[in-house]
């Protein structure tokens, strides 16, 4: 059995997202590592070992870039290590590896573990992330991009709008008559409070955030910034075939990320070339403006859109990269059990793994379900169901605490068994919940 101490440490570990993680008692320099890959082994480091400090700085002479030695050896001192973690609470270091012949960029953080007996030393790879931010570098500094791009977010910007505005205005004026195309306007929620509220540089990551959004979402068009939280796409081809299909699936997204407080609301509002009706391409923009306003009352009031029925269960299946990460995140949480049921839940798409165990006990079709919250609430004991959902909602909103989830849940056969599930939220970077799951004892049969 787990103790909670240690399960503690396990959720700050599986939050953090990294690569690799020493868990390193601080007096003696013991180390286990936690989610072990395939770059420790080709630094041959292993898995467990009793002087953390002597491994890193034999390995740091072994792979760190020369001219990142001294800052690696440091980082690498007891002594300093806990002196910097005493006074700023963790740290982090991007360094260089040279691994046969070729950089590779990581980002070392290290924080005090809440028993202030152990910490964790993080490793994660950021050398496609590195790669990128040159990349976009290299193209900010052409004159091209200064002046047709969005320096924040990379795609284009109003000049270009305008332009795209001037062609179009030709365009209409000669009376095409191939000429099709559709705006979707988009305004972000909440942008005026995020800014005051938090700072300008979480409404600036906000905004980036958005951004992906809105490109994901509309892969093939154009994509521009035209304000500080107003986006346009302008759609023509297939994504202007299947523009009502597409603008529903950002419009449920927003609504999802509404109601799990997890990503940006985004207003959007559609609209087509009228060869009849429109004179200029502004009268295109002016209908898309006012649907978008539309969509933006309909968020504030709590309806994911003008079609849908507000009392159908808003379902968005999970994007494979998501499910990707839930399985990486629930495959270390079984690892490490133990023992008992496991359990992980993707707050912002109701979407659960389940171990292969509780899943034959209690007969359910698949290890992953939809909205298994409320498909588990069938098992419990009716006596005992208003309380659990009290506790289970109190310990997502961060004000409950899981010693106290303990209730009786039914077995095929008709029998309870009382269960007491070690429970745990891990937030995202703006501290909204993101996933829920724990491990499930079986505390008796009755």
């Amino acid at each position: 059995m787990i103790d909670q101490t240690a399960f503690n440490l396990i959720a700050e570990t599986l939050a953090a997202h990294y690569d690799s993680v020493f868990y390193v008692d601080a007096e003696t320099g013991s180390y286990t590592v936690f989610v072990p890959t395939q770059m420790l082994a080709e630094l041959q480091i292993p898995e467990e070992g009793e002087d953390f400090f002597k491994m890193a700085r034999t390995n740091a002479n072994r792979y760190v870039h020369p001219d990142d030695l001294e800052t690696a050896l440091m980082i690498h001192d007891k002594k300093t290590i806990i002196d910097t973690l005493k006074k700023y609470g963790s740290y982090s270091v991007s360094l260089r590896l040279l691994m046969d012949g070729k950089i590779i960029h990581i980002r070392h953080v290290d924080m005090p573990c809440k028993d202030g007996k152990h910490i964790l030393f993080c490793m994660e790879n950021i050398d496609d992330e590195v790669r990128e931010k040159e990349a976009q570098q290299k193209k900010l500094q052409s004159v091209e991009r200064m002046i047709g791009y969005d320096e924040l977010t990379g795609i284009k910007n109003n000049n270009a709008f305008m332009e795209l505005s001037q062609s179009l205005d030709n365009s209409i004026r000669m009376a095409d008559p191939d000429l099709t195309f559709g705006i979707i306007m988009c305004d972000v929620n909440d942008m005026k409070h995020y800014n005051d509220t938090r700072g300008h540089s979480f409404g600036d990551e906000f905004i980036r955030r958005a951004c992906r959004m809105i490109c994901e979402n509309f892969v093939h068009s154009q994509v521009y910034r035209i304000g500080g939280d107003e986006f346009a796409v302008y759609l023509t081809g297939e994504e202007y075939e299947i523009r009502e299909e597409l603008l529903e699936n950002l419009r449920r997204e927003s609504y999802a990320n509404g109601r799990s407080r997890s990503g940006p609301v985004i207003a959007a509002g559609i609209s087509v070339y009228e060869a009849t009706e429109d004179a200029k391409f502004s009268d295109v923009v002016k209908r898309a403006d006012l649907d978008m306003y539309e969509n933006k009352r309909l968020l504030k009031s709590g309806s994911p859109d003008g079609r849908v029925d507000t009392a159908t269960k808003v379902e968005i299946p999970i994007p494979d990269g998501r499910k990707r990460k839930l399985d990486g995140m629930f495959g270390a949480l079984l690892t490490i059990a133990g023992g008992g049921y496991v359990f992980l839940n993707d707050l912002r798409y109701d979407y659960s793994r389940w171990s292969a165990i509780l899943v034959d006990d209690y007969g359910f079709e698949s290890e992953y379900m939809y909205h298994a919250g409320k498909m588990w609430q069938n098992y419990v004991h009716p006596d005992d169901l208003a309380k659990y959902k009290e506790i289970v909602d109190s310990i997502i909103s961060g004000k409950g605490d899981p010693k106290d989830l303990k209730y009786r849940a039914r077995r095929p056969d008709g029998s309870y068994v009382v269960l007491q599930p070690r429970a745990f939220v891990l937030c995202d970077n703006e501290g909204h919940p993101e996933y829920y799951g724990g491990i499930i004892l079986r505390d008796g049969e009755e």
